[in-house]
């Protein structure tokens, strides 16, 4: 086996924790990537501060893969949240957990844990090629590659697929394995945006003015009799974005895929009674503007104050019962999605029935995926990359196994 070589074709984190997995072992192994350098959507996720994993409960950490956690599962029991800390910290990264449960490292940044694992594998042998696109096989089976100088065939014993969605294109994943794949037979589910912004129709005036400004200490549920979530997000142009309504975008998204249209309801003041609300805004006003006696008695103000306006009617503001339950429960008509291109990642990809346990393709023994290419999704909180590297070591031991079966 130590003769064998295998091509891993794409170099985020599911790609290089495949290589790391293969090169442990005396694989030899040639990562590829079609940009100049590579790791360069996990640099740039982690630019504001890499959020590496979360401090959750293994059973509640699980669930946040929604309909895909018992195919996910089984990744985290070879690599889970306590493991890639580990990682880190054998590379000479430190991480700590914040005060919503995310983990950081020290730094903060993507940067110096990504230098130190490049070392690593390049010590273990690893080969990197970047500026080489994948374009499918040739009719012989070999690696088809376009390079700046010239085309190139690769032959070698295994492949593992890691080419990311098809969110961030202009950092390398830009979806066209798809095509490939297909042609050889295999079934890719659509790919959609997932942790994206929605629109949501504001008027000229609220979005002239409010565009840019944060909702901070709110609640938020989908239309559905989902359980209010606390977080913040960001009033845009045309919607909403960040991480609270990331949160809920698979159930927002599929929603407006079926019906054209999602309901979502803001709760302005999460520490506020109803009870106590209703009093408040019930109170005699006097000469005093609603924007005025809602910063009085609620400490409501701002962008949260326009947002009532712009999503009640007037009648709600000569009815205290019908402002209060605005204000608990301010109904929000979300009518499209930002581009697949603006997500920061993919729902869809390859189907799991196309897959074995290792992860290999059923039509084409000797290949196989990882990352966000699989059918799989997951909110931003640490999530989405602690499973992106656990499919890369599950692909790079499912290589193994095949290697020496």
């Amino acid at each position: 086996m130590s003769s064998s070589t295998v091509a891993v074709i794409g170099a985020g984190p599911a790609g290089l924790m495949a290589a790391e997995e293969l090169s442990r072992a005396g694989i030899h192994v040639a990562v590829y990537d079609a940009m100049p350098s590579v790791g360069r959507k996990f640099l740039l996720a982690g630019r504001g501060g890499l959020n590496l994993t979360h401090n959750e409960p293994p059973a509640a950490f699980r669930s946040r893969f929604g309909d895909r956690a018992a195919q996910v599962s089984p990744w985290l029991d070879q690599l889970d949240a306590t493991a890639l800390r580990q990682w880190a910290l054998d590379l000479g990264v430190e991480t700590f957990v914040g005060s919503s449960g995310r983990v950081f490292p020290r730094e903060m940044k993507a940067a110096p844990l990504l230098r130190a694992w490049l070392r690593r594998l390049r010590a273990g042998g690893v080969e990197f090629r970047t500026r080489h696109v994948w374009r499918g096989w040739s009719d012989d089976g070999a690696l088809q590659f376009d390079t700046p100088q010239a085309a190139v065939n690769v032959r070698p014993h295994a492949v593992v697929l890691a080419l990311g969605g098809a969110s961030w294109p202009r950092l390398g994943s830009d979806g066209a394995w798809q095509s490939v794949l297909e042609a050889r037979g295999v079934t890719v589910a659509p790919l959609r945006p997932a942790n994206c912004g929605f629109l949501a129709g504001w008027s000229s005036y609220f979005s002239e003015r409010f565009a840019g400004q944060p909702l901070k200490a709110i609640a938020m549920a989908p239309e559905g009799g989902f359980d209010m979530r606390r977080g913040e997000c960001m009033v845009t142009a045309d919607g909403l974005e960040g991480g609270l309504i990331y949160a809920w975008s698979s159930v927002l998204r599929n929603t407006l895929l079926s019906d054209g249209v999602a309901k979502l309801y803001i709760d302005l003041l999460p520490d506020r009674d109803p009870a106590q609300v209703l009093a408040e805004a019930a109170r005699p006003r006097g000469a005093r503007s609603w924007s005025s006696h809602l910063s009085g008695r609620l400490g409501l103000r701002g962008v949260k104050t326009a947002l009532l306006h712009e999503c009640l009617p007037k009648t709600a503001f000569n009815d205290a019962q019908a402002l209060a339950a605005g204000i608990k429960r301010l109904p929000i008509s979300l009518v499209g999605l930002r581009p697949l291109a603006e997500a920061i990642s993919t729902a869809g990809g390859v189907r799991f029935e196309e897959l074995d346990q290792n992860l290999m393709l059923r039509t084409l023994p000797g290949v196989f995926c990882a990352g966000e290419m699989l059918d799989w999704e997951a909110p931003t909180g640490g999530y989405l990359l602690t499973a992106s590297f656990a499919s890369g070591r599950v692909a790079g031991r499912g290589v193994l196994s095949w290697l020496t079966g």
